[in-house]
Order: C-alpha cells, then sequence, then structure tokens
C-alpha cells in the first residue's frame, strides 16, 4: 500500500513540475479563453449600427391558399397505392412462412 502511495505522489509531483515549467510570451498578458464570439467581435468591430427592432417578427399571417396540380394527384394516388400492393405482398410472405 505504501508503494502504491509513493507512486501516486511520484505521479502528481512529475505532473506539477511539468506543468510550472509552461512557456508564456509575454507574463504580463491575460489569459482569455477562445469562444464562438471571438470571430464575430472581430468582424463586426467597424459596425457602428443598432439593432432594429422588427414589430412583425412575431405576427402570425395565415399563408396562401395553394392548389394541388391535378398531375400531382395523380402520382400521389400511384405512389398510396404502391405502398398498399408491397404491404399486401409482405402480409402474403408473412403468412406464407408462418404455414410453413
Amino acid at each position: 500500500m505504501k508503494t502504491r502511495l509513493a507512486l501516486v505522489g511520484a505521479a502528481a509531483l512529475a505532473t506539477l513540475t511539468l506543468a510550472a515549467c509552461g512557456d508564456t510570451d509575454d507574463a504580463s498578458m491575460e489569459a482569455e479563453a477562445d469562444t464562438v464570439e471571438m470571430p464575430a467581435n472581430e468582424a463586426l468591430e467597424g459596425v457602428d449600427d443598432a439593432p432594429v427592432m422588427d414589430p412583425q417578427a412575431n405576427s402570425i399571417e395565415s399563408a396562401p391558399a395553394t392548389t394541388t396540380a391535378p398531375a400531382a394527384v395523380a402520382q400521389e394516388q400511384e405512389i398510396e397505392e404502391a405502398s398498399e400492393n408491397a404491404a399486401a405482398n409482405a402480409a402474403a410472405a408473412a403468412d406464407a412462412m408462418i404455414e410453413e
């Protein structure tokens, strides 16, 4: 147990020693974490405009009525029929497997 404690202590001491050997170019420079806002702030440095509130931003507008073209309706019916046929075929195959 003493050996294990000594090894853990030595590893911690080695880690702290290596961390203390870090080099900085300028000791007076404050540490600043890079964030997502840094590039955005740099891009907006020359902009003096203030944001403007949009009064219609939260208003609900009714969507214009759309009509479906006859070709689209026919295609939709074909797709529906194909899916029904596929479902019927799958059910028949499942029944056939059960009977065997």
